[in-house]
């Protein structure tokens, strides 16, 4: 079991990686749903518009929504580490119920199992079909 203090460090470790992704989250959103065809004037009369500049502002979007989604994701996974802290099982893995090592959890304080597991996963261990490479 964590020490009090250990815990509390990580919980407000936690606590400020999710709010800054919450704002990370926000603003990537505002800048993906910004309409990019016209200025903020509202004056549409550069029309026509190129195709590469079409091209360019969908990349920049679909760039910006992947972002986002990435964001989300390591956002839950935060949540998740603030709920096992609550339910007082944070630093035990998820999958072996072994210690998660202290270095691993200041690296990635969200982590939900021990290096060895995590290994195992990646590599399509846990009764998961191995990826083709």
């Amino acid at each position: 079991m964590m020490k009090a203090t250990d815990l509390k460090v990580f919980r407000k470790t936690l606590e400020a990686l999710r709010s800054r992704l919450r704002g990370d989250v926000s603003t990537m959103a505002e800048a993906a749903l910004r309409h990019t065809g016209s200025d903020a004037s509202g004056d549409l009369s550069r029309m026509p518009i190129h195709m590469a500049d079409i091209g360019t502002d969908a990349y920049e979007q679909e760039f910006t929504l992947s972002l986002m989604a990435n964001e989300e994701e390591t956002l839950d996974l935060v949540e998740r580490a603030l709920e096992r802290i609550k339910a007082k099982k944070f630093g035990t893995c998820e999958e072996c119920d072994g210690v998660i090592a202290k270095k691993r959890l200041e690296a990635i304080p969200f982590a939900a199992m021990c290096i060895r597991c995590a290994e195992k996963m990646e590599n399509g261990g846990f009764g998961r079909p191995r990826q083709p490479r």
